[in-house]
């Protein structure tokens, strides 16, 4: 296809100047749209999704700006129309064009970016919809950070700081984008198995209200050991971490309050104080004093471990300090922080672990005591407390002294009911494929296969041919096939999309 020729079929509502090379045709778009002849196919089209009511009024800036510079057809509003409905549509246009010998189709088909702006729960909303499409040749993904905490956008070089929405500063972005590197990133599937309760200590959010990223599924294999009337499945994914504990109460109270008082959270400022000053109110910088013993992990969780494919759970020994665990993907929490680090050799305790690579299929575990055990993470080379790098790992709660606890994936927190008779909820992460990710300078995350960087000390366990042979009885694996994200990953009609990191 190299040789082809500049001149293709095509239409186009604006004409090919200097962004030109971004520009999308109509037709690619629309199926119903007639084709007409363009001189130059773009070098780089993008498709753009922006959560309109992220960042105050700057989602609503940035679809203006984009849909005066750009096709106002290849910029969608996520709060009109959700990214699985508009993926698919074009997939599907896509590869009817391939087949007639469209030369234009199979160039966008080629080389066709993403780009996403809103928080980090935007951002993997749509990457569960680009996994579970499953397209043979899946677009690359840029971020734009329009949220409050902004890991996944920092992560891979594209900052934590709300954008410009002026046409130069979009501009300038989509120079970016046209330079960004790929690069691939493990993705995590999560599921969430329970008794759903008909009443809950969950106010101001209902109960069970869970974040969008998680989706009723009601598959069971009739080996599952909780495969009895009343319990519930609940799936999906995650690209950055996973957490319990202190660190999702304070999360959880920050999205509460917001949803009380939604005119209060208008600027990025405002947001990170409000996150501080109940940080603070939460008590959890003198946690040992003010919070109760049973809200310790140990107390609260048995862990288990698979650390390679194929090998044996393993149970970990959590310290009875330990009141948050993360469960972390890229190396960014809570707004650019490294819970992780980089491990040495001096300490004995170290030596097993490596450093966090993306996409080698494993995920790292982190412990922290209380908040000036996370502020550690401030000075050079401070860390969390290293627990575990796992490719799978499994807490099953029992009944306790408490009667609930709090999770977050991917910054969408909740109260999590915990049993308070003979039931048991489980959560379990696994590592399920990649996806594809757009990186800038400089970028923090890591590739194991990076030459550049010393070789790890395991084999790297990405490959998806290893995940799908690791197990020969897996109670889960009905609902590990896939994220539910290209059927039912999108929000229902009656949840509001600005409590959408």
């Amino acid at each position: 296809m190299e040789g082809e020729a500049d001149v293709v079929v095509g239409s186009c509502s604006k004409p090919c100047g200097p962004l030109g090379e971004y520009l999308i045709p109509d037709y690619i778009l629309k199926p119903d749209v007639q084709q007409v002849i363009v001189d130059h196919a773009p070098r780089c089209p993008v498709v753009v999704f922006i959560n309109s009511r992220s960042g105050g009024q700057l989602g609503s800036s940035l679809i203006k700006t984009y849909r005066e510079l750009l096709n106002e057809a290849q910029v969608f509003d996520l709060s009109e129309e959700a990214p699985d409905k508009v993926l698919h549509r074009l997939y599907v246009n896509l590869e009817r064009l391939k087949m007639e010998g469209d030369i234009l189709a199979v160039q966008i088909w080629r080389t066709l970016r993403l780009i996403v702006a809103g928080g980090d729960g935007t951002a993997s909303w749509l990457l569960g919809v680009v996994s579970d499409l499953k397209l043979s040749h899946p677009p690359p993904v840029a971020t734009v950070p329009l949220g409050t905490g902004n890991n996944l956008p920092f992560s891979f070089g594209w900052g934590k700081k709300n954008p410009s929405t002026d046409q130069e500063a979009v501009k300038s972005f989509l120079g970016l984008v046209k330079h960004a590197k790929e690069i691939k990133i493990d993705s995590w599937h999560i599921i969430l198995r329970m008794r759903v309760p008909k009443e809950g200590p969950c106010d101001p959010i209902a109960p069970l209200e869970l974040p969008h990223s998680l989706h009723a599924f009601h598959r069971v294999s009739s080996d599952d050991s909780l495969n009895m009337e009343g319990y519930h499945t609940f799936r999906g994914g995650f690209w950055n971490y996973f957490s319990m504990g202190m660190d999702a109460e304070v999360s959880y109270a920050f999205h509460s309050e917001r949803k009380r008082n939604p005119e209060k959270f208008k600027n990025q400022l405002t947001n990170q104080g409000t996150y501080a000053k109940l940080g603070l109110k939460q008590g959890w910088f003198c946690a040992s004093l003010s919070q109760p013993s049973s809200r310790n992990l140990a107390q609260l969780a048995k862990v288990k471990v698979m650390k390679r494919p194929g090998s044996h759970w393993e149970e970990l020994q959590i310290h009875h300090s330990i009141r948050s665990i993360v469960c972390l993907n890229l190396p960014s929490f809570s707004g650019g922080l490294n819970p992780w680090g980089m491990p040495g050799t001096r300490r004995a305790a170290d030596r097993e672990f490596t450093a966090p690579f993306v996409d080698d299929g494993l995920i790292e575990v982190v412990g922290f005591r209380d908040a000036w055990h996370g502020l550690v993470l401030l000075a050079p080379n401070g860390h969390g407390t290293r627990i575990a790098q796992a490719h799978r790992i499994r807490f099953e709660f029992h009944k306790g002294a408490a009667d609930h606890t709090f999770m977050r994936v991917d910054g969408e927190p909740w109260k999590q009911p915990l049993p308070t008779d003979d039931d048991t909820v489980v959560v379990e992460i696994s590592h399920l494929g990649q996806v594809a990710m757009l990186a800038n300078e400089p970028c923090r995350s890591q590739s194991v296969n990076d030459p550049s960087l010393p070789s790890p000390a395991h084999d790297s366990h990405s490959d998806d041919k290893e995940d799908a042979t690791e197990e020969d009885e897996d109670e889960f694996e009905d609902g590990r096939r896939k994220f539910g994200a290209a059927d039912t990953f999108k929000l229902p009609d009656e949840i509001d999309i600005a409590h959408l990191s």
